[in-house]
């Protein structure tokens, strides 16, 4: 495994946690490093293992997802880490928030098991992934804003 691409998930809730550790093991170039239940062991985690991809929970007691992804990206020796937000919950305040925080993309639990597999690897590769509706919805945010007149030549 020397060459795999190295994850941290995130999620306090045990057997969905474990269950995604076991989905991702399952990929001949993927390993799971660590586990973290809470914001706060999802930093510690990310600091002490180093892993290429945090697959992050948003909502978790002791230091939310968010707040862990801001520390994450805000640290210097972590700037080879990616991490990419998993939640049930698809409002555009956590969206914001999390892309906000320094977050790669952003998935819903809903995805299917061979979404959640690519959009690691792709993290991992630079890419940023959005679940299809929320992308839909980001455009769309995007193309309201209003078009900026010309440059200001003074």
């Amino acid at each position: 495994m020397s060459g795999a691409v190295r994850v941290l998930v995130a999620d306090d809730q045990n057997l969905f946690r474990e269950s995604l550790a076991l989905l991702i093991n399952s990929g001949e170039d993927l390993t799971v490093v660590a586990e973290a239940t809470t914001g706060e062991d999802a930093f510690a985690q990310t600091v002490a293992q180093r892993p290429d991809v945090v697959l992050m929970d948003i909502r978790m007691p002791g230091g939310d997802g968010i707040e862990a992804t801001r520390r994450i990206s805000a640290e210097p020796g972590l700037a080879g880490t990616r991490v990419l937000v998993l939640s049930m919950f698809e409002l555009d305040e956590y969206v914001y928030s999390a892309l906000r925080a320094g977050a790669s993309g952003f998935l819903l639990k809903d995805a299917r098991p061979a979404e959640l597999l690519d959009a690691v690897r792709r993290t991992h590769a630079g890419d940023s992934l959005f679940a299809p509706s929320i992308l839909t919805r980001l455009v769309e945010h995007y193309l309201d804003r209003p078009t900026p007149g010309p440059p200001c030549t003074a």
